[in-house]
């Protein structure tokens, strides 16, 4: 070996050396800690669609979600199945409510948990969460800040208060007297951070500061939401207006409110685009479960309204399975042209009867598939499937005739449709493919029983008024909700899809007072909005004031049917 290998060599093995030493000593050490994150997250001041899709993106990816209550149900629905939730709530004498969330935070995120702390409003103007962020800053926790929509901005566009111009911000709360004197003293508008008990007080700070007693205000509780309620009076009338109204409630703690005072309040008759929806807080009885009722719940939100679903039915699988053990091999081997879906329930049957087959969307290529609307297509994607007939017109059985093809020899080499239902479907679809040429395998794939009675709570809720409205949506719906929950009061106002399910209503001594133009959800939601507007507009037309249903007295309600 040459002189310069040789060193080559040594060097070598004095570095192997040196970092072997290094490694041992590495060894040696503790480990680093895990370190997670947090992430303070805005949920604004009520309404969940106001959540930006930062906020969505963060939610769905976190491990904790620390909140007080009312937050924690506007920010579950967008966080992954399962995940865990905690209430900073602390034992009086022991730390603050934000304390105790620091603690749980810090603690949380050192064992490599994502959390999210989630602040109403938006984080970024609230101190108590400042002093969160910066706790975390000082523990060496990484964090990061989603801002959300802050009351004093959101609520008065919700109240159709536009803000514009000279605009100043209060703090009821943390307000010094001399912060009353500067803003009593401008001509701006002002936004007042306060509740709903102190306000009159704040008003009359306001006037002792400068302002004139006549300067117009608004105040509004449960902003952005369907409780939402504002009343419009001077700096000098506030206190007679809510008493009058009798707004102030018994002593339970203060209920937040935001004020407006100026000149931009006097436009709220013209600009109320949410407290005047076709149905703003209405409480509406849907009676099928939350994955059948999602599309019709969606739309009645949009109308203001507030659906509440109950269940009246059940899934069982059938009594004989076989039947439909043998169409699902048929359809694997190629017996049917057509396969029809009239239900997501059938869809999740047939589903889960591949799955137990151990088979997939790949099983239905070759063979035509038909669903007879939006929601029972969107399943049929959801499983892979993409179906070739979806009804143009009316959602229903009929509407699928109407754009089923008639069996043609020439063009369709088998002449057989596969139909899995449930064992009380009516028996319009197989008399129409049966008139248009077709054979047709009538499929049990599913029972529906009665399901359980809903918790106590509800069912006082529906035999004593608490429901504005119920929408029927079948004769099965009126007789199950009957059965199990007893008969909606008389003040709630009776919605039917069609006039058997209307026959069944009465038959059971409800006044039917809604009727769809047409034999869909859609139709029977859009069909009780026009009744809610057609009511508001009487109410006005009289000089009564605007009410939903459950706040009039029993027996006051006309009897006429619209």
């Amino acid at each position: 070996m040459s002189p310069t290998a040789a060193a080559a060599t040594n060097t070598t093995t004095a570095v192997d050396t040196a970092n072997g030493s290094a490694d041992s000593a590495a060894d040696a050490r503790p480990p680093l800690p895990v370190l997670g994150h947090v992430t303070f997250l805005g949920a604004g001041p009520g309404d969940p669609g106001l959540l930006t899709l930062r906020a969505v993106e963060a939610l769905a990816r976190a491990d904790l979600l620390v909140a007080d209550q009312l937050v924690l149900e506007v920010v579950r629905a967008h966080a992954r199945a399962g995940v865990d939730t905690a209430e900073p709530a602390v034992a009086e004498g022991e730390l603050s409510t934000s304390a105790a969330a620091t603690k749980l935070c810090t603690a949380s995120a050192r064992t490599g948990k994502r959390v999210v702390r989630a602040i109403a409003g938006d984080p970024g103007l609230d101190p108590q969460a400042a002093a969160e962020m910066l706790a975390c800053a000082q523990a060496g926790i990484p964090f990061e800040v989603v801002p959300g929509v802050a009351a004093a901005v959101g609520v008065p566009a919700y109240a159709g208060v536009p803000l514009s111009g000279n605009v100043r911000f209060i703090d009821a709360v943390t307000a010094s007297g001399s912060c009353w004197s500067e803003v009593g003293a401008s001509d701006a508008t002002v936004v007042v951070s306060t509740t709903l008990q102190t306000v009159a007080a704040n008003a009359a700070e306001l006037v002792s500061a400068g302002r004139k007693p006549d300067t117009p205000l608004t105040v509004t509780v449960a902003g952005t939401t369907t409780r939402q309620r504002t009343w419009t009076a001077t700096l000098a009338t506030i206190a007679a207006e809510l008493k009058a109204t009798k707004a102030l409630p018994t002593p339970e703690g203060p209920i937040a409110a935001i004020a407006v005072v100026g000149e931009p309040t006097t436009q709220r008759e013209l600009l109320s685009w949410f407290e005047t929806k076709a149905l703003f807080g209405w409480k509406v009885l849907v009676p099928r479960t939350k994955e059948q009722a999602v599309s019709l719940s969606d739309q009645l939100r949009s109308y203001g309204a507030v659906p509440h679903e109950v269940p009246t039915i059940a899934v069982e699988p059938p009594r004989t399975p076989q039947q439909m053990e043998r169409a699902v091999k048929g359809l694997v081997t190629g017996r049917y042209e057509w396969i029809a879906f009239t239900s997501v329930n059938a869809v999740k049957a047939v589903r889960e009867k591949f799955e137990e087959y151990g088979l997939d969307a790949r099983a239905f290529a070759g063979i035509k598939v038909a669903a007879v609307g939006e929601q029972t297509a969107r399943a049929l994607v959801d499983f892979g499937v993409k179906p070739d007939l979806v009804p143009s017109g009316e959602q229903s059985a009929a509407g699928l005739l109407e754009d089923w093809p008639p069996y043609d020899p020439v063009f369709d080499p088998i002449d057989r449709v596969f139909l899995p239902r449930a064992d009380i479907a009516t028996e319009t679809l197989v008399a129409g493919l049966v008139e248009l040429g077709w054979e047709v395998d009538d499929v049990t794939a599913y029972r529906t029983v009665r399901a359980s009675p809903p918790p106590a709570e509800t069912r006082e809720a529906i035999k004593g008024g608490g429901f504005d409205a119920v929408l029927f949506t079948s004769s099965s719906t009126v007789r199950n909700l009957v059965g199990i929950a007893g008969k909606p009061h008389n003040v709630t106002v009776i919605a039917c899809i069609g006039p058997a399910t209307a026959k069944t209503a009465e038959e059971h001594g409800l006044r039917v007072d809604v009727m769809a133009p047409e034999p869909s959800v859609q139709a029977l939601a859009q069909a009780l909005a026009d009744f809610g507007v057609r009511r508001r507009e009487a109410a006005l037309a009289a000089g009564d004031p605007v009410t939903r249903p459950s706040e009039r007295r029993p027996g006051s309600r006309r009897r006429a049917r619209v």
